[in-house]
Order: structure tokens, then sequence, then C-alpha cells
């Protein structure tokens, strides 16, 4: 027989599971009354916005259309913490303040959620309150998820038509992703070289840019701050400039040359040994690239190498006319030409004139040497005899061809009535009217002879002069012929 004390654990058990059955299908009808829609998860990048559709329903609106309805999110079940809301008694936390919105009206059920220039510490659970009259309502069973995932979008640089040196054009950097709502991007435009652009920052989406041909292969970079959200992204493109050849060189290599080649000016000339070979190389920049051509006068030439135009070979026999060599670089916006000359040069030529010049040289000195002395003496000697000053002059002739070539010295004296007369070396021939032009500078006074062959005298009574001739190597006497060799000097005195 059960106890009475039993029975009524067991009627208290039953009347437990009847209560909490009730409860169950009281909460299953109040989750029908006051029920809300809205995603579970939401991802949005930093920096950008999204929009959380939502609406809501609760029991006895009907009754109530004339009371205000207060819609209301919170982050956090825990802390609460309020980012939006209708409610001008209400303040936001802080740091939601401006970027979390209640876009949707919850007088209409609409509960939609704007969020702009998301950070990452803006991810976790939120969950929507409505409060109308006597009506207070936390919807706990349907949150809402927020994910914030890194930028990974970056700003798209537009140009319309080509890039051409010297003409001014417009880049344009655009950022479509970007919230129309928020904060406006911030530009800056970075230029990898030394144009007039450089390290300057424009924080305008349109650039006006004067491309140089320096700026050929350098990047154009496009940077995007969103202040807001403290996120800066950027994007960079290769600029293809078109500019008309530029930097045109010409260079002379000589086949068997130790010492590295030099550019050439335009109108150089190159002296080139005969039975010697040279190489020209031309180069230039361009874009698009230069085709390079060369010439001869007015002759086309085809190069060594037709996969290497700037390259020219010249052989010996190439050279023997020496004559004007071109180098021309062409493209659709310009040209530039780089003229060479080359002379070709005999080693017989080359040798005979450094050994007329150094006997040439040495002939000189010895030649001021010996007239320095001789105008010493002269003076010196004849000083005494005249009362009045002696004029002196002396001149030096050089005669480098014929027979009789060699260097003499005139000495005039206008205060003595005599004539020094001093010769070296064999016999000079005659001469022709030019060749004496060309032999002397300046002419002794005239005179008269006695006899063909003769020293020659003064008939003025109040001149002297005076000749010093240094004869130049006779010529090579025929073989089977005993060579001269003495060679002699002589001068006379007459008063």
């Amino acid at each position: 027989m059960v106890s009475p004390l039993h029975q009524l654990d067991m009627w208290l058990l039953l009347l437990l599971k009847l209560w909490g059955c009730v409860g169950v299908e009281w909460r299953k009808k109040q989750n029908e009354l006051y029920s809300l829609q809205v995603q579970r998860q939401v991802t949005v990048q930093e920096g950008l916005c999204v929009h959380v559709p939502c609406s809501f329903s609760y029991p006895g609106e009907e009754e109530m259309d004339w009371m205000p309805v207060h819609g209301y999110w919170y982050k956090s079940e825990k802390l609460k913490i309020l980012v939006a809301t209708n409610d001008p008694a209400q303040q936001v936390h802080e740091e939601e303040k401006g970027r979390f919105h209640l876009l949707g009206d919850p007088k209409i059920n609409n509960c939609s959620l704007g969020i702009r220039n998301a950070r990452e510490k803006d991810k976790g659970m939120y969950f929507f309150r409505v409060e109308r009259g006597n009506i207070k309502w936390t919807y706990t069973g349907n949150k809402l998820s927020l994910r914030v995932t890194a930028l990974n979008r970056t700003p798209n640089i537009l140009l319309l038509g080509t890039l051409e040196a010297g003409r001014p054009s417009n880049i344009t950097c655009s950022v479509p992703w970007a919230c129309e709502q928020g904060a406006p991007p911030i530009f800056s435009w970075r230029l990898a070289s030394v144009s007039p652009l450089g390290p300057q920052v424009t924080q305008s989406a349109v650039l006006t840019f004067t491309p140089q041909p320096q700026d050929h292969g350098t990047n154009l970079t496009c940077q995007v701050t969103l202040p807001a959200a403290n996120v800066t992204r950027s994007a960079a493109i290769q600029l293809s400039i078109l500019y008309s050849p530029q930097n045109l060189t010409l260079m002379a290599v000589s086949k068997g040359a130790s010492s590295a080649p030099e550019a050439l000016r335009n109108g150089s000339s190159v002296s080139v040994q005969e039975g010697q070979a040279l190489r020209l190389l031309c180069s230039a920049d361009g874009h698009p690239p230069a085709k390079l051509s060369w010439s001869w006068g007015n002759l086309s030439l085809c190069p060594t190498q037709p996969s290497d135009p700037g390259m020219l070979d010249l052989s010996p026999v190439n050279l023997q006319q020496g004559g004007e060599f071109t180098c021309q670089a062409q493209n659709v916006l310009g040209a530039q030409h780089v003229s060479l000359t080359i002379s070709p040069q005999s080693k017989a030529e080359s040798l005979s004139g450094m050994l007329l010049g150094a006997a040439g040289g040495a002939g000189v000195v010895i030649l001021l040497l010996l007239g320095i002395c001789l105008l010493f003496l002269l003076v010196r000697s004849y000083r005494r005899k005249s009362a009045r000053p002696a004029a002196v002059t002396a001149c030096v002739t050089d005669s480098s061809t014929g027979p009789g070539a060699g260097v003499a010295l005139h000495v005039y004296d206008v205060a003595v009535a005599q004539q020094v007369h001093a010769v070296g070396g064999a016999p000079q021939g005659p001469k022709t009217k030019s060749e004496a032009e060309d032999s002397f500078l300046c002419q002794p006074p005239k005179v008269s002879s006695s006899k063909e062959g003769d020293a020659h005298y003064v008939e003025v009574d109040e001149i002297h002069y005076a000749t010093l001739s240094f004869q130049g190597r006779k010529p090579k006497e025929p073989q089977g012929q005993p060579a001269m060799q003495s060679e002699y000097a002589e001068i006379q005195t007459h008063t």
C-alpha cells in the first residue's frame, strides 16, 4: 500500500512535468508571436561596408499603432554594448558611433542594420531588441554573427590612349568597392623615376602627368587609404612611353686595340693607318625601338650582321678612300644621326712626317743658337767703328723642298759697309720664282756682281749684311759613284 507521502511526491512530479510542457508550449507560442528573420552570419572586409536585411514581428501591433517603436542593436549578450538605435534618448558606444546604423524603420517591422568602414575588432555576436509601450522583447534566439576579414581589394588604374613624351595625359585611380556613405578615400601617386612628379603626393583620383623618356619602363603607383578603418592598399602599372630616338652614340674600334672605345662626337675625324681594319658601333634609345642604318656619303651600306644593325666592319680595302660614314636612328616619332670622317694614312707618310718633324725641330734650335752668337759678334765687332747706333735685322728662312733643301739665316747691319757670307753644304741649284717666294720670308738688298759665282758686294756705302745658310742632306748618289762626304762652312768679311 502506497503511503500518503509517496503519493504526494508523485503528484508533485507530475505537476512539474505538466508545467514544463506548458512552459515549452508557451515559449513556442511566444516565439511564434515574437519572430525575427536575419542572416546568421555575415562577412565583411576591413574598411568596407555591409548591409544586413532584417525583419521582426511581435503580438498586439494593431492595438498599439499610435505608440512609437524603438529598436536597438547590441553587441555581446554579456556586455550589452549598444551600437545602433533610433531612440534619441540612448547613446551608442563611442567606437561604433557613425559606423553602425539602424537603417530600417521598426514601426514597419524593419530592423535592417548597416555597417560602414568595418574594423577587425567589430567581429562578434549581435542581437536586436524592440520596445513599444509595455512590450519589451529581446530576440536572443536569432543572433547575428559578424566576421571581419582583411581587405584584399586593390585600386583600379585607368589610362586612356597612349603616353607620349612631353605630352600631358590624365591617369585615373578608382576604388569602386569602397563605401559610398563612408569617409572618402585618400589617393596618393608615386612614380619610381626622377621626373617632376618624383616623391610628391597628390590626393586627387585623377593625375595629370607629363611623361619623359626616362620614365619609360618605370612603375606608377596609386595608393588608397581608407581613413575610417586606417587601411591602405595600392596598385601599380608599368609605364609604356613613346619617344623619339635619344642618346645616339658612335664608337670606332680598331681591331687589336687594347684600350676601351670611347663615344665620338658628331663630326669627329679619325685617321686610319694603311692596312688597318675598323669596326663602327652605333646605338640609340627609343620607343618604339629605333631602326639603325648606315651610309657612306650618299651611298647606303649594309650592316655586318643583319641581326645587329648597329655594327659595321670596315676592311683595309674599304678604308682606302676614307670619307664620311653616318649612322642614323629613326622611328615613327623622329630621327637622329651622327657622322664620322675617316682619313686614310699610308705608312710612308706617317714615317716621313715623324722624321721631318724631328729634323725640323732640331734644325730650328741649332739655327737660333748660331744666329744669336753671330749677332752678338757682329754688334760687338763694329760698335766701335760706327758713330751712330747700328740697326740689325735678322731673317730666318726655311726651304724644305728641292735638292738644296735647308735653313738659312740672313743678317743685315745698316751701319757698316761690309758683307759676311757663310755657306754650308753643297751648292744650291737654280730656283724658280715660286720656290724663291716659298723659301724666303724676307729678301737681302739688291747687289751687283763682278763675275757670276763670285761673292757679292754692296754698292751702297752704309749697308752691311750677312747670310748664314745650312744646307740639307744631298740627294742620294747613284750607285757606282762616290758620295760627297765633305761639308764646309766659310765666313768672309769684306771691308
